[in-house]
């Protein structure tokens, strides 16, 4: 290493193999490195790659890990040591554990699945696997990411016993009817709060065991009031003190005197400052209302109503002015306190020493309950072979056993497991916690280490997930008191080799004043940890861009005037916009667009938020509920119809509205209606019947009367679309639905009015995703239709350049990335509230179930309907808002380290313009947090620019990026012309067969049959489909054979003749049975993540548009992407290695193709299956046929 890095010994130190440790590695420091040595070092020293357990908590980082891990033992074996030091230790260990492996015979290059690096998720399911009894699940099943119906029907079920009768379910139903009537009888809400708890069962399960013990749960809230009394009393200098009592007494006595209410007066008594028992809890209260405004700031001055008169004469006055100094100057000092304020503040919230009868029955109720819903919910996973990450956890944690009874599985891994790491430590979840504490069950550490160590690694400061139960108090916790018996030695890292100086700079400043100063494990609060720069300054580093007044558009001008500036200086940087939620950028993505700025979008943009999407929804709608008339007017307002308002209007609107028009007119218009509702009420009987009793608007469409009200132009529109629409109503019982609306959009014209190809991709998966919901012909469910589709994200520019394009993402999936230009807008917004628990639950010393005190518990559940407040719930909400606050910060510092060059800050607050006042921004923005970092600058932008300050004003803007388009966005409207008519059809394909000496080497050579090979092989492509896309579920062998005749048919539909019929049918059969049989077949055709079958795409290849058909793609357990061809070609004879060699060598310029075109070019894993023979193929991406 070299004397440049500042923190070179404790690196050298974490390599130590005999040695267990927790490393803080802040962003850019290099953890990735540090952890790949590591496990360099571990693997030359074991005796088999096995031993070694890496643990991700993404595939993401496993793919990474395992690919950065054999780079570097491949480059440790063709390549000399390069000059880099830290590049240069990862090789030495590389070449040591090459070293290991030659010596053994690992032979790691071709077999290298034996590196166990995989997320924590598979290790779970590996668990399950091999103890299905002890995990309760029998057959594995499989894991499902969004979960949310599942909850939804168990919480449903749960509800449902509220009708059950019979003395087993009595005090089940009653629970329920208790909790509806707290809930004032709204099932709806009841479900979702149940189905929400459900998602996060792992945290509070174990702690409803104490719901039922008053005593212990009212000692916990005791406790907390006595702790926060005893806080204050510490934080109060003894110098202070007497001067603090002396205000007291004399406020408290003027309040007596004038007769007037106040908490003050509980003051007038006091010879010393008071304890922390539950009767001093008024004094203190009267203490904070001195010192602290109603707001909870510091009080500026002391008034009458605060117990300091005036003065009645000259001496009064004299007396009383001098009482009012003391109490500012004492405030004053008091302020240099740090943590006083909040800690006042916190006494006025604190909840009641005990719980209300009402409280406690609904504590009640819902402790009951919750354990129920759980046990619905695994009926409800075990009926659908389904469950989610959490049942799987809980399943591995149940196959171990306990360290005091530990199951064979759990005997035999602590054989085989020497030495375990953990990557991205800070995101574990209490059930993870709880597995490692398993795992390393027996492990000593420190004095009298046995040889196993505990590695782990990650940043607390980047902590971010709270939302996936991730819990940063563990990491704390693990690094003040180790895991079970393993003593960990806590090492920090100080190296930042990614952001320039200015911005190690500016992060090391202002999140010393965002983070809190000091660590509280239950809080989750975790203080900042400063950077050393390794890069040197590079020009204008952080850039602050204050605006006022919530003006969105301008920020959006300023945004995109900021991209266009970045990419002007360096072509070839990467500039990133992160947000925080993805409805910051509803200004900024059109102004992008409206400017031809290209960008990816990561999962940003909702699929149903696309216009051609909306469209296509419309259609469907349409289609299926000819009486829906909204989804009739929107579709007859999409761009292949195009009606204006005005047309809609005349066209629909009830005939009240269409008296008085004449032909051509669009007839009378709302906007004429002075008062809508009084003409209704005025109308008699009859007439609000014709109003109400409307005809379809597909009825509308031929009453001549009504059409004789619209524009020529409308009429005109209106008889090219009606013939189209008659003909899928005509087959509206008929085929898939899917098929329906794609040959009824493809009629009307709808590819034609998309604005590029992404649009095309965007509508191919919605048919694909309406594909998957229909039942019969007809979706069963359209609200969890819709909610399915809002959870779908449109594709990024299919025609940007991923390198030159702008990303936009939110902040969240940047983690672990980096780029040369960071903009971070919208940072004075607001996000949406939480919304409620059903009960809160609160571990006041952050320990485990297990080792936790009876009395560290605190409990609450959810206010009553239509109750003002509940202190004792307010109270926990209260510290779930600090734990959330202190995860903003984390999230500003995770979008702050994003950046190696330039960093720009955009935000709004208010200011009052007259009074030229600079407002403190909402208290829950990113812009609150960073207040002390940022606000000097917006009041040098409010001072410089009076005017401006009303829109915006910035400082230290770059060149090229000064003002920007402020225009609105068009919003004309878009539509195809009125007389438009489908294309010529392009001529058609002129072939004639090439002569056989002039055939290319790259053409398929077809050993059996010829034409009829080919029909062999799309038949077997389109039943592997189908077996893919059910996971094999149901499917054998026998069945197979019972659809020969299937077989047959679609042979004979193909053309093949009669004579080879009965052959091709018997092929079809074997290349699926064998598939079927087959461990590899039933590895590609099962359940994968992320799995497409016949996945068509427009990709650009060789400069060419191309469009093709990938059989196969997944990622499989360990974060690989896979991208399979099914081959039905076969070998007859001996050499049959030799044969798959060589069409491995025929097939993989084709693959690889595929693989560019999905982006995936060093990540894939690619792959031919010949079922015909069980044969198989596969390489990396890149490393040629």
């Amino acid at each position: 290493m070299s004397a440049d890095i500042p923190d070179i010994d404790d690196r050298r130190h974490a390599l130590d193999p005999q040695r267990s440790f927790i490393v803080q590695a802040p962003a850019g420091s290099g953890k990735t490195e540090l952890l790949i040595q590591r496990y360099l070092v571990l693997l030359s020293r074991v005796h088999s790659p096995e031993e070694i357990a890496a643990i991700t908590f993404t595939k993401k980082a496993a793919a990474e890990m395992r690919k950065r891990v054999l780079e570097a033992l491949a480059q440790a074996r063709t390549e000399d040591k390069p000059p880099e030091p830290h590049r240069a230790l990862t090789w030495e260990h590389a070449r040591a554990a090459l070293e290991r492996d030659r010596a053994l015979g690992w032979r790691l290059e071709a077999n290298a699945a034996r590196l166990r690096i995989q997320t924590i998720d598979a290790l779970c399911a590996s668990l399950t696997r091999q103890m299905p009894v002890l995990a309760a699940f029998g057959a594995q099943p499989q894991s499902v990411e969004d979960a949310g119906p599942l909850y939804r029907e168990a919480a449903r079920s749960t509800l449902a016993l509220l009708q059950e009768q019979g003395a087993a379910h009595q005090r089940a139903a009653g629970d329920v009817a208790k909790l509806l009537a707290h809930l004032d009888n709204n099932v709806p809400v009841a479900e979702r709060l149940i189905a929400g708890m459900l998602r996060k069962r792992d945290h509070w399960l174990r702690n409803l065991r104490s719901a039922d013990d008053r005593a212990a749960l009212e000692a916990a809230l005791a406790g907390v009031r006595g702790e926060s009394m005893a806080r204050v009393r510490s934080l109060i200098a003894p110098g202070e003190a007497g001067e603090l009592l002396a205000l007291a007494t004399y406020a408290a006595q003027n309040l007596a005197a004038e007769g007037k209410e106040s908490p003050v007066r509980e003051c007038a008594d006091l010879a010393a400052l008071p304890g922390a028992g539950e009767s001093d809890l008024y004094a203190w209260l009267g203490l904070a209302e001195l010192l602290l405004t109603a707001a909870g700031d510091w009080r500026r001055a002391a008034n009458v109503n605060l117990g300091f008169p005036a003065g009645a004469d000259r001496a009064g006055k004299a007396i009383a002015k001098d009482w009012k100094e003391r109490h500012a100057a004492l405030v004053l000092r008091l302020a240099e306190s740090a943590g006083l304020r909040a800690a006042l503040g916190d006494l006025r919230c604190l909840p009641p020493a005990r719980y209300t009868d009402a409280q406690w029955d609904a504590l009640g109720a819902i402790a009951h309950l919750l354990p129920i819903a759980v046990a619905e919910l695994k009926l409800v996973f075990a009926a659908r072979s389904e469950a989610d990450f959490v049942e799987i956890a809980q399943g591995a944690l149940a196959a171990l056993g306990e360290p005091d009874a530990p199951t064979d599985l759990l005997l035999s891994l602590d054989y085989r497991i020497h030495h375990i790491l953990v990557d991205e430590f800070q995101d574990t979840s209490f059930t993870q916690f709880e597995l490692l504490e398993k795992l390393t069950a027996g492990w000593t550490g420190g004095e009298g280490a046995d040889g196993r160590t505990l590695f782990l690694v990650g940043d607390p400061m980047q902590s971010i997930y709270r939302f996936r139960e991730a819990e940063v108090g563990l990491f704390l916790r693990a690094r003040n008191e180790g895991i079970g018996q393993v003593a960990l030695e806590a090492l920090t890292l100080a190296a930042n080799f990614r952001s320039q100086a200015g911005i190690v700079a500016w992060v090391n400043r202002a999140f010393g004043e965002v983070m809190p100063h000091r660590e509280n494990v239950a809080a989750g609060a975790v203080p900042y940890s400063p950077s050393t720069p390794v890069r040197p300054v590079e020009g204008d580093a952080v850039c602050v861009h204050a605006f006022f007044n919530g003006d969105a558009q301008a920020e959006a001008g300023r945004v995109a005037a900021l991209i266009e500036a970045a990419q002007a200086a360096d072509r070839d940087g990467t500039v990133a916009v992160l947000v925080r939620n993805r409805s910051h950028l509803e200004e900024i993505v059109p102004r992008l667009k409206a400017r031809a700025v290209r960008f990816r979008a990561i999962e940003i943009e909702a699929l149903g938020h696309r216009q051609v999407v909306q469209d296509l929804l419309a259609l469907t709608r349409s289609l299926a509920h000819p009486a829906d008339r909204l989804a009739w007017l929107a579709a007859l307002r999409a761009p292949w119809c195009g009606l204006t308002l005005a047309d809609l209007h005349a066209l629909a609107s009830a005939p009240l509205f269409l008296q008085g028009g004449g032909a051509g007119d669009a007839g009378a218009r709302p906007d004429n209606q002075k008062d809508l509702f009084a003409d209704l009420q005025a109308l008699p009987a009859s007439a609000t019947d014709t109003v109400v009793k409307t005809d379809t608007v597909w009825e509308l469409l031929h009453d001549e009367a009504r059409l004789a009200r619209l524009t020529a132009d409308a009429r005109t529109r209106i008889e090219r679309v009606r013939g189209v629409l008659a003909h899928a109503l005509a087959n509206r019982l008929r085929g898939a639905l899917r098929d329906r609306v794609e040959a009824a959009w493809l009629a009307l014209g709808g590819p034609a009015c998309v604005e590029d190809d992404t649009d095309l991709e965007d509508a191919e998966i919605y048919l694909d995703y309406l594909e998957q919901s229909e039942q019969a012909g007809e979706v069963a469910d359209a609200a969890a239709f819709e909610e399915g589709l809002a959870k779908l994200y449109a594709l990024p520019d299919l025609q940007a350049d991923p390198k030159r394009a702008v990303q936009i993402m939110t902040i969240h999936k940047s983690k672990g990335l980096e780029f040369d230009t960071v903009i971070l807008p919208g940072l004075g917004r607001v996000p949406r509230k939480r919304d409620p628990s059903l009960f809160l639950w609160m571990e006041r010393d952050g320990s485990s179930a297990r080792r936790k005190r009876e009395s560290s518990l605190l409990l609450a559940p959810i206010r009553e309907t239509g109750a003002d407040a509940d202190p004792t719930y307010d109270y926990l909400v209260r510290l779930e808002g600090d734990k959330e606050s202190h995860e903003e910060g984390r999230l500003l510092y995770v979008a702050a380290t994003r950046a190696k060059k330039h960093l720009h800050l955009l935000g709004s607050t208010k200011l009052d313009a007259s009074a030229q006042e600079l407002k403190t921004p909402a208290a829950s923005s990113l812009l609150a947090k960073l207040w002390p970092a940022v606000e000097a600058d917006f009041a040098e932008a409010a001072r410089r620019s009076p005017v401006a300050a009303q829109s915006n004003a910035s400082r230290s803007l770059p060149p090229g990026a000064e003002g920007g388009d402020e225009g609105a966005v068009d919003q004309d409207l878009r539509r195809l012309h009125s007389d438009w008519i489908f294309p010529e059809a392009p001529p058609a394909v002129s072939w004639s067969a090439p002569k056989e000496t002039a055939r290319s080497q790259d053409e398929i050579e077809f050993s059996w049959v010829g034409e009829t090979a080919r029909h062999v092989g799309s038949v077997v492509h389109r039943w592997l489909q189908r077996i893919a896309d059910e996971q094999m579920k149901g499917w054998s062998r026998a069945r197979v054979e019972k659809l020969r005749d299937a077989f047959r048919d679609e042979l004979v539909a193909r053309g093949v003749e009669e004579k080879e019929l009965a052959a091709a049918a018997e092929r079809v059969g074997i290349a699926l049975a064998n598939s079927l049989d087959d461990p590899r077949g039933k590895w590609l055709l099962g359940p994968q993540d992320g799995a497409r079958n016949e996945y068509r795409l427009t990709a650009m290849v060789e400069g060419e548009r191309r469009n093709l058909i990938i059989d196969r793609t997944f990622v499989d357990s360990e974060g690989r992407r896979w991208i399979v061809d099914y081959k039905t070609s076969s070998h007859e004879g001996a050499e049959v290695d030799a044969f798959l060699d060589r069409e491995r060598a025929r097939y993989a310029a084709q693959l690889e193709r595929y693989a560019r075109a999905l982006g995936k070019e060093e990540q894939a894993r690619l792959g031919l299956y010949f079922p015909l023979m069980s044969g198989w193929r596969d390489w990396q991406n890149g490393t040629g046929g």
